[in-house]
């Protein structure tokens, strides 16, 4: 089995070292593979990720313009897809900001292991929260998540986080059944995923995670008011056509 890293990044300079403190203290006796999508960053992340995972296995897709994490992503899930010939892959994604548990991710895997395709941390199950996160973004991520929920019939608690464990087969199904992994660009793609996942019969745990903003070195690349407004429009578009 083959654990690989999928790693979205954009001017993280400020946040890898613990970045990758974190990722190789973990989970040592596995195979881990590291692969970052760079979205065209203007500091020095791509020479910094070449010194920090030097002595590792690691590749750098580096984009020739933002497109934003959907896209990222998408190119990510597709060049692992090529890449994996063992049927007990599994895909780990993870925001670049520490803002995740790493500690976590121990059990995450063996909870997958117990035939669980997708595994997901969550702040809104009983034990999850949030630390030192403003209250506007709570306020947001609260409401669109029942909202989503409640349009969709989702009974997943948590829909938009980036922190998730996948089973390869799941990711082959889901491309098999809608010829793309993911469509959307922008932050609502994590929402996309996992709503082709559940259509695609993917069997979902959900644990409880404390997501710890101050463990971020810079601002969030989130755009609160762009990020609505891009899941108002997925919402309509699902609407008219219909995953």
């Amino acid at each position: 089995m083959n654990l690989y890293f999928l790693i979205p990044v954009f001017n993280e300079s400020a946040n890898l070292d613990l970045l990758s403190e974190s990722l190789q203290r973990i989970l040592l006796s596995e195979r881990k593979f590291y692969l970052f999508i760079d979205d065209k960053s203007t500091d020095d992340t791509i020479e910094k990720i070449h010194r920090l995972f030097q002595s590792k296995s690691y590749h750098i897709i580096s984009k020739e313009r933002n497109q934003g994490p959907g896209d990222s992503f998408n190119l990510g899930f597709e060049w692992i897809l090529e890449q994996s010939d063992d049927e007990s892959d599994i895909v780990i994604t993870i925001e670049a900001d520490n803002t995740s548990d790493i500690d976590l991710l121990p059990a995450m895997v063996a909870i997958s292991a117990l035939d669980y395709s997708l595994v997901l941390a969550s702040v809104y199950v009983q034990g999850g929260g949030f630390d030192k996160t403003s209250i506007m973004r709570r306020f947001i991520s609260f409401f669109a998540n029942i909202l989503l929920r409640m349009l969709f019939n989702v009974k997943i608690q948590t829909l938009s986080s980036f922190y998730r464990v996948y089973h390869i087969g799941l990711i082959k199904r889901i491309r098999e059944n809608y010829n793309s992994i993911i469509s959307e660009k922008g932050f609502v793609c994590m929402f996309e995923i996992l709503l082709k996942a559940i259509r695609s019969d993917a069997r979902i745990i959900e644990i409880p995670m404390v997501l710890k903003s101050q463990n971020r070195k810079d601002k969030s690349k989130m755009k609160i008011l762009k990020t609505m407004a891009q899941y108002i429009k997925y919402t309509f578009k699902l609407g008219l056509k219909g995953l």
